[in-house]
């Protein structure tokens, strides 16, 4: 089929309600709340950009804190033992958590009373009533509290949620996410990161929570943050003999009045993918990865290829906004993928699917109608 490049503007991200604080030119303040996660070394490897400053750690582990601050030469940086020794004697502006799903409560309670935003990794929570309590925090101490996830700065996503807006394939009807890795253990995660990630006391689950927390949040948004009426979850142990504690395949089913969502989350894939397709009432919208984009607007047209355009910055970065967040020079819309609004909701996708799956039943949400 012939294909045709279509160059699609995005939507700025920016407008609606948040916490304003005021502009500013300095560096925001940042302490680092746990580094067990793997993915602090996307913090740690960050060049300088003038946006933001690490002025402390905290990481129970020293030998993990020593081994990273050695490697990325942070030696003029403190490291903590305890989290409210780092925060009161850093005074940092804002906190991003790397530490188990499980320690977000944590994290966040110990910086809203001191007026401290907050940016964790994906998920907020495994535990609705854990969500709802990061929540009250949130509200009381007037503070941030945002969720990033690698798929918020992918071009493509954005660029197919502009066309939807435009009506180019009709209103969704059925939207797949597809998510995961041929495991963690496979492609070499650290042992301080599988501990707590193989473990349901740190992560909830295995798969279901790893990767299906991307397709919660990628159909909340899509979906205008409305949450499903009900959530079906199958989950498996392929491979018992290496996560015995947890799944590591899972489908999640999704209903809405007039969509149905599918979430594939496994670390048994052959190759990782993090890709997402959008079926409508006219054609399909498929979104491979990051950069590409492929629509078909009904049954007799030819597949097109669309060129997603550039996210403009702060919006192509999760600390460039952040910072942004923090000095107020931007504001968090309820609808954002990073919303505390939109986690909310995922949380509630996620623990409803681990029921499910343990309960061998579909789970009606509760005020979802």
């Amino acid at each position: 089929m012939k294909k045709m490049a279509i160059i699609v503007g995005l939507l700025a991200m920016a407008g609606g309600a948040g916490l304003a604080a005021q502009p500013s030119s300095r560096p925001v303040r940042i302490a680092i709340a746990g580094m067990s996660h793997d993915h602090v070394h996307g913090i740690l490897r960050r060049p300088a950009q003038g946006d933001i400053e690490i002025v402390g750690l905290w990481e129970p582990d020293r030998a993990r804190a020593e081994r990273l601050v050695a490697r990325y030469g942070m030696g003029s940086v403190p490291v903590f033992p305890d989290l409210a020794s780092m925060l009161e004697k850093t005074r940092p502006e804002a906190v991003a958590a790397f530490g188990s799903i499980a320690e977000h409560l944590q994290v966040v309670q110990a910086c809203a009373p001191r007026g401290i935003h907050v940016m964790v990794e994906k998920p907020l929570a495994f535990r609705t009533e854990d969500a709802r309590t990061i929540k009250e925090l949130s509200d009381r101490h007037r503070i941030h509290v945002l969720t990033n996830y690698e798929t918020t700065w992918y071009p493509s996503v954005h660029a197919m949620r502009d066309l939807l807006a435009k009506g180019a394939i009709g209103a969704p009807r059925k939207i797949v996410v597809r998510d995961g890795h041929r495991g963690p253990r496979e492609i070499g995660c650290s042992e301080e990161f599988l501990a707590w990630l193989t473990d349901p006391a740190g992560n909830g689950a295995g798969a279901l929570v790893d990767f299906g927390c991307y397709g919660a949040n990628l159909i909340t948004w899509l979906m205008s943050g409305k949450p499903p009426l009900t959530v079906t979850a199958i989950t498996q142990q392929i491979k018992p003999d290496i996560y015995p504690k947890v799944d590591d395949e899972a489908t999640i089913i999704v209903t809405y009045p007039h969509a149905q969502g599918i979430i594939q989350a496994s670390w048994n894939w052959p190759i990782g993918r993090k890709d997402l397709d959008v079926y409508g009432q006219q054609g399909y919208l498929s979104a491979p990865d990051d950069s590409r984009l492929r629509m078909r607007k009904n049954e007799a047209a030819a597949d097109e290829s669309v060129m997603p355009a550039a996210l403009s910055a702060p919006y192509d970065d999760p600390f460039a906004y952040f910072a942004a967040v923090v000095r107020g020079t931007i504001e968090v819309k309820d609808d954002d993928l990073s919303s505390l609004a939109n986690n909310l909701v995922v949380v509630q996708v996620l623990d409803a699917a681990i029921k499910s799956a343990r309960e061998g039943r579909t789970i009606q949400l509760t005020g979802s109608r």
